[in-house]
Formats: structure tokens, C-alpha cells, sequence
């Protein structure tokens, strides 16, 4: 059977693969495993949503399954991913439970743990949750039962908790701001206006169906139109959950995830804030990044694909800052995960001091051409013993030098195999892309 937990919680389909009856299953089985806790009296546990239709019946089952398993529940209402972990942390809660599916498209939902003090759950205790399903302790009765009820203050606590982290204001910038018609459609312009900036919103319109939809960082354009046509110094994007932050500059190009951790590492190293003077990114970030930072004496450790791994990296390691081309960025001294309210505030908050316009402060990086190409159909788990793949790699390697790699990575979902190839030259990393992609075709096909 495969494992329920996927990279970041459970997602499905909702009503088809996430059913309130999973839902339901799921948060009596994250009870008896979170809540065995050392608190006096019944454990306490904060439920989040994205504003997704499927949230409100989703909520009511977890919402339900923790109650009947001896639970007090605070709901939070609609409040991004990071809010739903610092509230965890904040209100002193055992665990928090977030429903939400993130960048994905308003069909699917997502159910995702964090652990006391707003941790991501490790495997560990995912497999325990999954082993538990469908059975375990009986329901609590009489003075047991949970009792449920509501945060009034829970966004506030959290804009205050963002806007007082930023080290300097805003006044004077022009921001546009796309919430992806998702959770941080409220709290994300109040935060901004508070630290001083004039923001104009767009996807910030959530009717439980658009999110996602034609907006956020996964779909840039209208964004970068919004930038042109208002005259903005910037722009910024999350996803549905805002856990992500891209970015737009003023001349309309897209600011990366990879150039917004260059411009916080160089902001962090000058503030004596960078722990280790180190950067934690992952295998898919652009070698134009490890170039700048060394340039910059700054360290960089790589992770496997996942801003999970990233963040176990940074804890095992003391380190400050770390995340993903994607956007997902880690700001460990503020927050236990990803937060794009908080990067964009940091990132706004370097070009306001610096004084300097957000295309010229990305600069700090150049993007070396970055090729992937997909090849489908083949037998991946041969990838990693290919004699005729390594020496292939090993030449490839070899011609490029310095200022090139390459990367062969095994999809964790489909029968498929990542070719990415990075060179000085878009054309040189084509070609050099479409060579190997041969290679895997002729030596791992079916």
C-alpha cells in the first residue's frame, strides 16, 4: 500500500481522495499521536484553511475528529500556511493542523501536521498518524469531549508578528501584491501597509473556486502587467497558501527564488545574521546563485528537492537561511517554515534601505541558462546503476567546466527521469540537454 503522506501532508481530490471521512479518520489518529503531551488537563490543538470551498467541510471533520478524541480546538479561520505553525507555537497549542492543497489548482486539498512550537512533522511521526488510522483509543464522553472555539485575534496576532520582524519601513514604495485569491488575500496587504508601503492588490478576490486561478507566483503575468501599468517599484506573489514568495521587478522581470535568497543572504551576512555565514538551497537551484555566494564568501549546502529537507538541514546544521528556486524561503530566526508574507516583507525591506531599485539589487546573482527536459516512459529506478548514463554525465560534466552542471534525477511520482543541464550558453545547455536525454532513452528504456 502507498504511503498516505506525500512530501508536504496528505492531498487529494477533495470529495473524491480527501473525503470527510479520511479527514475525519486522519485528525483522530494525529490526536493520539500529538497530543500525548505533558499539559494538565485535555490537549489544545489550532485548525487553518485556505479559503477553497472544499475547507469548510474538511474543517468540520477534523474539526469534529479532534473534539471526539478529547481535543480542545481553537479554529483560526482563513490564514496562511506560516500563520496557522507560528499560532501553534504562539498560542501554546500541542499541534496545529492546516488544510490546505498550496499552489494547487481549487479541486484538490491538503491536510498538513505541524508539531508543538509549529514544527513540520518528520516520517516518523507521519508513519505513526498512518498507522494509527481506523483505530485506537475510544471517543471521549461527558467532560472529556473537546470543546471547540474560535481565535478572534488570530490574524492579528500574526501581521504583528511579520511586520515587527522587518527592520526597517516601507514608506515610499509602490507594491503590487497577488494573494492567488488564497489565505494571505487579508493579512498580506495589512502587513504591508503597516510597515509604510502604498500596495494595490489584484487576486486578493477569494471565492472559495479562483484560487490559484489565472494569479500567485505560479502564474506571473498578470502581476508583471499590474507592475507596468501602475508604475510600481515592485511586485509580489504568493501561492494559495502563502507559503511562497516571487517577486517582480519594476522593469517587469521576474525575481526568482534563487535571487531573492542572494539578496536576503547579502542582507542577513552585513547584519552579522547569517549564521555560519552559510545558505541552504536545493540540488535545483541555479549554479549563478553557489557562484555569487561564493564570490560573496558565503557557504552553500545542498538539500534534495523539498523545502522539508531544506528546513531539516537548517535545524541539523544552526543555520538561518535556506529554501528554493520556487520561492519557498526559510527565515529560521522568525519562523519555523516558509513564510512569503515574511520574505516579502524582508525583500522589500532590503530595497527600501539600500535605496537601490529591486532589477538592480537582483543583479547579486547572474541566472546561468537553466535547460530540463523530461523524459518519460522509462525504467527510472535503473537510473542510478547506468554505467552508460554515469560516463555520459561524466563527460557532459567535462565539457561544461566550471560554468556548467548537470543534474539526472529520478521523478518520486511518475515513471519519468529529470534531465537539467545549466551552461554559460542557452544554446549550449540545449544541446548538451538533448544528448543526455538520448542517453536515458536508449539506456533506461522499457
Amino acid at each position: 500500500m502507498a504511503r498516505l503522506f506525500g512530501t508536504d501532508g496528505v492531498r487529494g481530490v477533495a470529495g473524491r481522495d480527501l473525503t470527510a471521512t479520511l479527514a475525519l479518520d486522519l485528525s483522530i489518529a494525529a490526536a493520539q499521536v500529538l497530543a500525548a503531551g505533558e499539559r494538565a488537563g485535555r490537549p489544545l490543538a489550532v485548525v487553518g484553511r485556505d479559503p477553497r470551498a472544499s475547507g469548510e467541510f474538511l474543517e468540520a471533520a477534523v474539526v469534529a475528529g479532534l473534539a471526539s478524541s478529547g481535543v480542545d480546538v481553537i479554529r483560526l479561520g482563513v490564514l496562511p500556511t506560516p500563520a496557522v505553525a507560528h499560532l501553534t507555537d504562539d498560542l501554546d497549542a500541542d499541534f496545529g493542523v492546516m488544510l490546505s492543497a498550496s499552489h494547487n489548482a481549487a479541486p484538490d486539498n491538503g491536510i498538513k501536521f505541524f508539531a508543538r512550537g509549529g514544527q513540520k512533522l518528520p516520517d516518523e511521526l507521519e508513519n505513526q498518524i498512518e498507522a494509527n488510522l481506523g483505530g485506537g483509543a475510544p471517543p471521549a464522553v461527558g467532560a472529556d469531549v473537546g470543546r471547540v472555539s474560535d481565535a478572534a485575534e488570530a490574524a492579528e496576532h500574526y501581521i504583528r508578528h511579520v511586520v515587527e520582524s522587518v527592520p526597517n519601513r516601507l514608506d515610499g514604495l509602490r507594491v503590487v501584491l497577488d494573494c492567488a485569491n488564497g489565505a494571505a488575500s487579508e493579512v498580506a496587504p495589512e502587513a504591508l501597509r503597516r510597515v509604510g508601503a502604498e500596495v494595490i492588490t489584484i487576486g486578493d478576490r477569494p471565492d472559495g473556486l479562483n484560487i490559484n486561478e489565472g494569479c500567485g507566483s505560479t502564474q506571473l503575468e498578470a502581476l508583471q502587467e499590474a507592475v507596468r501599468s501602475h508604475g510600481a517599484d515592485a511586485g509580489i506573489a504568493h501561492d494559495g497558501d502563502a507559503d511562497r514568495c516571487l517577486a517582480v521587478a519594476g522593469d517587469g522581470s521576474v525575481v526568482d527564488g534563487d535571487q531573492i535568497l542572494g539578496i536576503l543572504a547579502l542582507e542577513l551576512q552585513e547584519a552579522g545574521s547569517l549564521a555560519k555565514d552559510t545558505l541552504v538551497v536545493t540540488v535545483m537551484s541555479n549554479l549563478g546563485l553557489k557562484l555569487a555566494m561564493k564570490e560573496a564568501g558565503i557557504a552553500v549546502v545542498e538539500t534534495p528537492v523539498g523545502d522539508r529537507y531544506v528546513l531539516e538541514e537548517m535545524k541539523a546544521g544552526a543555520y538561518s537561511l535556506g529554501g528554493e528556486q520556487s520561492g519557498h524561503v526559510v527565515l529560521l530566526d522568525h519562523a519555523s517554515t516558509g513564510d512569503g508574507l515574511l520574505t516579502g516583507l524582508h525583500l522589500l525591506g532590503a530595497v527600501s534601505r539600500r535605496g537601490r531599485s529591486l532589477d538592480e539589487l537582483a543583479k547579486v546573482m547572474t541566472r546561468l541558462p537553466q535547460v530540463l527536459i523530461n523524459v518519460r516512459g522509462v525504467d527510472k529506478s535503473r537510473a542510478a546503476s547506468s554505467s552508460e548514463l554515469a560516463e555520459a554525465v561524466t563527460r557532459a560534466e567535462a565539457e561544461l567546466g566550471d560554468t556548467g552542471r548537470v543534474l539526472i534525477r529520478s521523478s518520486g511520482t511518475e515513471p519519468m527521469v529529470r534531465v537539467m543541464v545549466e551552461a554559460a550558453a542557452e544554446s549550449h545547455a540545449h544541446e548538451v540537454a538533448e544528448r543526455l536525454a538520448d542517453v536515458v532513452r536508449s539506456a533506461l528504456g522499457r
